[in-house]
């Protein structure tokens, strides 16, 4: 059967394989240290209390059958450890079907976690991982060549992702038309890197010249996708780079990662194909019945990519088997933060001791520069900047989350970077108030060594305490 395989991509699925285990320790990592505090018993969002008015088929899930942290927990580290062995090359030492079946394992896992995420997992690269971790299933090991309809289907993906971004750009903010969004977009991005503040710096003509270049490349680029190579591995190689400069630029989680992993599948490496047999009947009937069915389901997403009202990131099955894609259709001109402080005092007052609060990623104090997290992803200060942009993106989490902090919660404050009150002695009140972030100039970082500059707009959640406290007092 040489029309069903594609040889000289075998090199190619190996490096794609390896590069997306590595993508899912990274998403189980983040789930099992992150969990407890977000969606756990004690959680802002509790897994239990969503799971009582949601059904499973809604989201399907293990964990409506059963739920605990420690379960949650078990299934999380279980998941680190099968990517793991993904990533140590054990697909390749296992016959074909079982091979099959230990990459079903992650994807099975990782859609239990999405499923009872709520809005902490509701972010594009979360089904984009699934989408792309379901065909992985089937693109076979050393036993077989890689499937030319899943080489096909993987290239499909990365279409609908840079195309879709392309289209909700040029119809969403008129500055992506204008080729000025990047006068602001690097300073207004969720979560700033180390290289940020100097790419907001760079000259005002060369921002124009990267917009053009991000529009050839997410509007003209894919279609050559599905031509012969070497133009196919030139326009994969191009998206490549593009999406090694977004890593640099900020923190993204793994968008950038699965992108690029997803643009490896598509380059054809100079190796010469081992020997293989050709692939058995039931093989090949399973992937040509699951590509079918792949594709039928593409119906919604391609609609509404080329409808007129296209929204973002949007899954159109529970099993986020195919799914649409798109980033930044809008781009903020002013950067608001959150900062939340508490003080100790029993009566609260502006001239009392506020301590600040500070999360790993998402900007604070002036003075500290921003790190490089991704493909670790910071759910908590993803949603923070969310919040700052708008109090009803916090509504179902914030107050939750000042709960914990005046208990001292030891998991929430995991997510934190430090917390200014020492763990027998929680703060009495917390409050929040909204800033309005700039870069500074570069005589300004100079002068103060701080590479932002902060002003008070507004208070976002008044002086707070506990409701047992409240009322004793």
């Amino acid at each position: 059967m040489e029309w069903f395989t594609a040889p000289d991509y075998w090199l190619s699925r190996l490096v794609f394989q390896r590069a997306l285990a590595g993508l899912y320790l990274f998403a189980f990592l983040t789930a099992a240290l992150q969990f407890r505090a977000l969606i756990g018993e004690r959680g802002m969002l509790p897994v239990p209390r969503f799971v009582e008015r949601v059904p499973p088929r809604r989201s399907p899930s293990l964990f409506h059958v059963y739920y605990s942290d420690r379960f949650f927990a078990g299934c999380a580290w279980a998941g680190c450890a099968v990517s793991a062995a993904l990533l140590a090359g054990l697909d390749s030492l296992l016959p074909l079907w079982g091979g099959m079946l230990l990459w079903l394992v992650p994807w099975a896992l990782y859609l239990s976690i999405v499923n009872v995420g709520q809005t902490w997992y509701a972010f594009g690269w979360e089904s984009l991982l699934l989408e792309v971790g379901f065909l992985a299933v089937f693109l076979g090991n050393g036993e077989v060549g890689p499937p030319f309809v899943v080489l096909f289907l993987l290239r499909w993906i990365l279409f609908r992702v840079e195309f879709g971004a392309g289209l909700i750009k040029m119809r969403g903010d008129e500055c992506w038309r204008k080729l000025t969004c990047l006068d602001h977009h690097h300073e207004t991005q969720p979560m700033p890197g180390p290289l940020s503040w100097y790419f907001h710096h760079l000259p005002k003509p060369l921002h124009r010249v990267e917009v053009a270049a991000n529009h050839v490349t997410q509007l003209v680029v894919p279609f050559l996708l599905f031509t012969p190579r070497p133009v196919a591995t030139a326009a994969a190689s191009l998206m490549i780079v593009t999406q090694l400069w977004l890593v640099l630029s900020g923190n993204f989680a793994w968008l950038n990662w699965i992108t690029i992993v997803l643009a490896l599948s598509a380059v054809r490496f100079p190796a010469d194909p081992p020997t293989v047999p050709d692939a058995p009947l039931w093989y090949v009937v399973v992937v040509l019945a699951v590509s079918a069915l792949l594709l039928g389901l593409s119906f919604r997403p391609v609609r509404n990519m080329l409808s007129r009202r296209q929204v973002m990131n949007r899954s159109f099955d529970p099993l986020h088997l195919v799914n649409t894609y798109g980033a930044f259709g809008s781009v903020s001109r002013i950067r608001y933060e959150v900062v939340v402080e508490g003080t100790a005092d029993e009566v609260p007052r502006k001239d009392s001791d506020w301590r600040e609060y500070e999360f790993k990623g998402k900007p604070g104090d002036p003075r500290r520069w921003p790190r490089q997290f991704a493909p670790y992803h910071l759910r908590l200060d993803w949603l923070m900047w969310f919040a700052a942009l708008s109090p009803a993106y916090a509504g179902p989490w914030f107050g939750a989350l000042v709960e914990r902090l005046l208990e001292n919660d030891r998991d929430t404050l995991k997510l934190l970077r430090r917390s200014p009150f020492p763990a027998d002695a929680p703060p009495r009140h917390i409050r929040a108030r909204l800033f309005r972030y700039r870069y500074t100039t570069w005589r300004e970082l100079r002068e103060t060594g701080a590479c932002w500059e902060r002003t008070y707009v507004r208070e976002f959640l008044p002086p707070t305490r506990l409701a047992e406290e409240a009322q004793r007092s």
